[in-house]
């Protein structure tokens, strides 16, 4: 099995509509498929070969959306690299996932060299194709697993890792999706996430289902007006940030999104004052989904009963939820188990059999079930802090923090956010030869050494941190 030869197949009566909108510039389903085909070919020119590790470091865009179409028919295997990570994190990305070749846009933090990638189906100049020598031999395991992409992400314990997800599994998450989401190819989504981030289980499975994807970047949210002006729309995947920028703006009447079916917002917690406020203003309710990496979209909750704002909905049929663990309200850890879950976890390599216990993941997340079966989430068993659909892991921030001269520790912690949900927070105990330390040169360094959203947003100094007794930090 192959996605993109799915999406052909499954796309045949609907060629000449459009597929992506970005700005000014539409494609059709025949110039998406055929621009993918095209570029496929270019880069097997160019020596990627079927399973090759392929990095995508990019903005959101229609090439962005080409460019993974011809990774995947290569088929080759597409590693997202967020274009703003810093030169030392693409480097980690590449090193750690041994990636064989990169695809960057000009003007983000790639390494210098590579060919010039020029072709009808760009619609933007500066793609450069770097081939990167001594990538390593996959396990063998990996290659008979039909991988299609593998997401990067900085473990809690320091050790990077990247989630392995087959073409077989993409199929399968987008189906179970779609029975919630019921996407027809009279649908227009207006997608304004990063695809670094979100992209399998939801342009994907807009494109399985022949919808037209409207690309709405900054500025934000008058390139949401100005998209509503060309192409009215269905359905929207934003985050709360995102609904909150729209719900404080003077652009939308009330009547703006009366033809809309969803509302989708997902990356983190719904605050229900925001959704309250959008029901008060626009006269919808926002649904909330609730997506995993390892696991698909397993929630989605697309009630209209102010009751249940709380809650992330139901769970989407194909899954199975168990709670581990319960105290005395009933609510325990989220282990979740169904079609399409992670293949393996690539570096270091864990099969899948390795990576969840008898078919279950466990989720780190902390909830709770309501009479109906709505689940509630409570908090995180994990010490991931959720700023604005970007997930920081304190351990990498505190060892960039830490790296600073005349720092002896430090903590990172998350703050509850009306707007992105948390803010990374730092501790910082400084050496005591050292004496006080200068905040805005330890802000500085973490500016050059961290992606932004990464760096916290406060510095408190301290003179000591909490520890257990064996010695470890409290956190």
């Amino acid at each position: 099995m192959n996605i993109v030869s799915l999406i052909e197949s499954e796309t045949a009566s609907d060629r000449n509509k459009p597929a992506i909108v970005d700005g000014e510039c539409s494609v059709s389903y025949s110039e998406l498929i055929s621009g993918a085909r095209a570029l496929s070919g270019m880069l097997s020119e160019l020596g990627v070969r079927p399973l090759d590790r392929v990095a995508l470091l990019a903005g959101n865009s229609l090439d962005y959306v080409t460019f993974a179409l011809a990774v995947l028919a290569v088929p080759a295997v597409m590693v997202p690299v967020s274009a703003e990570s810093t030169r030392n994190e693409v480097e980690d990305v590449l090193t750690d996932i041994g990636v064989d070749f990169l695809v960057a846009a000009e003007g983000t933090p790639a390494p210098g060299g590579g060919v010039n990638l020029v072709s009808p189906a760009l619609r933007r100049a500066g793609f450069t194709c770097l081939k990167r020598p001594g990538a390593g031999k996959p396990p063998e395991e990996y290659r008979s697993m039909d991988p299609a992409f593998i997401r990067f992400s900085s473990g809690t314990t320091g050790r990077s890792k990247g989630v392995v997800i087959s073409h077989q599994g993409i199929a399968e998450r987008t189906r179970l999706a779609d029975r919630v989401l019921r996407v027809t190819s009279v649908d227009t989504v207006y997608f304004v996430l990063s695809m670094s981030f979100h992209f399998v289980v939801t342009v994907l499975l807009f494109l399985r289902r022949g919808a037209t994807v409207v690309l709405c970047g900054n500025p934000f949210p008058d390139s949401l007006a100005a998209a509503m002006q060309r192409s009215p729309g269905t359905l929207m995947y934003a985050s709360p940030f995102h609904y909150n920028q729209i719900l404080r703006s003077g652009l939308f009447g009330p009547q703006a999104f009366m033809n809309f079916r969803h509302l989708i917002s997902t990356t983190v917690k719904l605050p229900p004052q925001l959704a309250a406020g959008f029901r008060a203003k626009f006269g919808l309710e926002l649904a909330e989904a609730y997506g995993i990496i390892e696991v698909g979209l397993p929630f989605i909750r697309t009630s209209d009963d102010p009751e249940k704002r709380a809650s992330v909905g139901q769970l989407v049929p194909g899954y199975q939820l168990r709670l581990d663990d319960l105290d005395e309200e009933g609510g325990g850890e989220i282990l979740l188990k169904g079609d399409g879950m992670l293949d393996a976890y690539y570096s270091p390599w864990r099969s899948r059999q390795d990576a969840l216990e008898d078919g279950w993941f466990r989720t780190g997340d902390q909830g709770k079930l309501d009479d109906d079966g709505f689940l509630t989430i409570s908090g995180r068993k994990k010490n991931v802090i959720n700023f604005s659909g970007m997930k920081i892991f304190p351990e990498e921030v505190e060892a960039t923090i830490n790296r600073f001269p005349g720092v002896r520790e430090s903590l990172v912690h998350a703050e509850p956010h009306d707007t992105y949900g948390q803010i990374p927070v730092a501790l910082v105990v400084a050496d005591p030869a050292v004496g006080s330390l200068d905040m805005l040169a330890l802000q500085k360094f973490c500016y050059e050494n961290l992606a932004r959203y990464k760096v916290p947003k406060q510095f408190d100094f301290v003179p000591e941190l909490q520890k257990t007794k064996s010695g470890k930090i409290k956190r």
